[in-house]
């Protein structure tokens, strides 16, 4: 029986949190993922570049395998790339947006915080967002970078820095009723037990990873696959990793069998 191709796109090594929930549904699928380290952080980069340098690295993998099915694995891109490359690609594009329904559905004070990027906290889809699922709410928004560059290098094999994340959650730490946290980040359910043990208050961690995972076996089950040969389970960066012999020795640990950079220039 022939299996998909998933693309998995991200700034960097964060869409591992929805790649592991797709992977863990369906095991014997193909999977490539692409970090595009050399243009990480995207939270600090304007629109127009995000979506320049998403559509471009993800037509050139289409263009070396055949995919059928893209997850933009990043609420910061997901927020202003899905219309674009939906009008260039054929197959099924699903983005990541963080869980502002389920968070308010969930919580029992009312009072939630969403944690994301600088660049996903300000957009005008998550006041929409907001106003159509936690009217009744008291949302807090906190944007990071650091958070990001913390779980980034935590896949690497640097220890998080419990002080500079607590700093950082300061704003939140004497607000006893914040009862629900949004992980608006694909980074930060990777560094999720380093968050809870700065904000012990918090009951519950809404992340995205399940429902994109459902929402991917409903849109395949509606698909015919064509028939591929030499399909490797694909790690791709853009640039050098950093401490990249580390990372290199942990991949099959992932599920990958083969790393390469890609030369989009």
């Amino acid at each position: 029986m022939n299996k998909p191709s998933i693309l998995f796109f991200d700034s960097g090594v964060g869409g591992f949190s929805i790649y592991q929930e797709v992977r863990a549904l369906f095991p014997d699928h193909h999977y490539l993922y692409c970090c595009d380290n050399e243009g990480f952080p995207y939270s600090e980069k304007s629109e127009q570049i995000i979506i320049e340098r998403t559509l471009k690295i993800c037509r050139h993998i289409h263009t070396k395998y055949p995919l059928d099915l893209i997850v933009i694995a990043c609420n910061t891109a997901s927020t202003v790339v899905l219309p674009t490359l939906r009008q260039y690609f054929s197959i099924p594009i699903v983005g990541t947006v963080p869980a502002i329904k389920p968070a308010a559905e969930i919580s029992q004070t009312k009072h939630i915080g969403l944690l994301a990027t600088k660049g996903t906290v300000k957009r005008g889809y998550i006041d929409k967002l907001i106003q159509q699922f936690a009217y009744d709410c008291n949302v807090e928004r906190l944007g990071s970078t650091l958070l990001a560059e913390m779980a980034e290098k935590k896949l690497y094999g640097y220890p998080v820095n419990i002080t500079e994340l607590a700093n950082e959650l300061a704003p939140w730490q004497s607000m006893s009723d914040l009862d629900t946290l949004i992980l608006g980040c694909t980074h930060f359910p990777l560094i999720r037990k380093e968050i809870q043990q700065c904000l012990p208050q918090v009951k519950f961690f809404m992340q995205p990873g399940r429902a994109i995972a459902q929402r991917i076996k409903h849109l395949l089950a509606r698909q015919v696959f064509a028939h591929k040969q030499n399909i490797c389970n694909t790690l791709f960066c853009t640039q050098p990793l950093i401490n990249g012999e580390y990372f290199q020795q942990r991949l099959p640990n992932w599920g990958f069998e083969t790393f390469r950079v890609l030369n989009i220039r």
